[in-house]
């Protein structure tokens, strides 16, 4: 595996490159994650079985369709590929620091650039991706509450009863989420998909994303999602607030696009999630339309 992600590294690249040191990093959940290094040059590389190669060739491409917008850095894809028992995918190797006052307001004015972007018209995306390890599906939809209730929340919901794991009348829950979202006036943009504290962070010059799972979407769910396992530092809010205010009503609708992400623990990691899932439908079953 290691000689053959050489041969690609050196084949992308057009450098010459020789394994010297494989770290382990820590962190992830679904894949197993290095550093490696020539003594010169370092790459991150995820590793996974065979069958994932699907996976990191969706987070490739979402890599570059990110890094293509030019408003907010991410890592650069070098190469991918799969042996007959591994795939894996090579990333340029950033050291990340936590940040200070002024990386998490320029974070919030450069997520909100990126969101400011809504010239592609359509929900969606050019093919189903990953949430974590679960299918997302992104058929193209011109109707953004069309697409996140049923996309999204119903999807999640005939998961989890495909594991006898049944919250209640999945027509008529994504039939609520649906209704709630009727008069929220928004436009596609490209979002990340999974933005938490973990999947972020900073250079000793910039703000830095990664592990995507994009789609064009309403921009609210990326906030959203930054609130749901621990606020991120104000600064952040007050950033993307002084370039690209939230709407009201958005204390609604996070309910309903922080459910998505629950269901999806709920689905992968079951247990605890299971039951929280089910304290945040009670909350979603009584929303007013916004």
């Amino acid at each position: 595996m290691w000689q053959s992600i050489e041969d690609e590294i050196k084949s992308a690249t057009g450098d010459s490159f020789k394994i010297l040191t494989t770290d382990v990093v820590l962190g992830g959940d679904i894949n197993q994650a290095y550093k490696i290094s020539d003594g010169c040059t370092q790459y991150f590389v995820k590793i996974n079985d065979a069958d994932h190669m699907s996976h990191f060739e969706a987070e490739a491409y979402a890599l570059k369709q990110i890094k293509s917008a030019q408003q907010i850095s991410c890592p650069d894809v070098i190469a991918q590929g799969k042996t007959h028992e591994h795939s894996y995918l090579v990333l340029n190797y950033i050291p990340l620091s936590p940040g200070n006052e002024k990386n998490w307001y320029q974070l919030g004015q450069k997520l909100a650039l990126l969101h400011k972007n809504v010239q592609h018209g359509k929900y969606g995306w050019q093919s189903d991706n990953y949430i974590g390890d679960t299918l997302q599906p992104n058929a193209w939809s011109k109707n953004w509450r069309t697409f996140f209730a049923e996309q999204r929340i119903g999807w999640q919901l005939q998961l989890l009863h495909e594991k006898s794991i049944k919250l209640g009348d999945i027509d008529h829950i994504t039939s609520v989420c649906h209704d709630a979202l009727g008069h929220h006036a928004t436009e596609p943009c490209l979002v990340h998909g999974d933005l938490w504290h973990g999947n972020l962070g900073f250079t000793d010059s910039e703000a830095v994303i990664f592990d995507p799972a994009c789609y064009y979407g309403d921009r609210e769910v990326d906030i959203a999602m930054t609130e749901l396992f621990g606020y991120l530092p104000q600064d952040f809010y007050q950033g993307y607030q002084d370039f690209y205010p939230i709407k009201a009503g958005f204390e609604q609708r996070k309910i309903i696009y922080n459910f998505y992400h629950v269901l999806n623990h709920a689905n992968l990691f079951g247990g605890v999630y299971i039951e929280q899932a089910k304290a945040l439908l009670s909350r979603v079953m009584t929303l007013s339309i916004h």
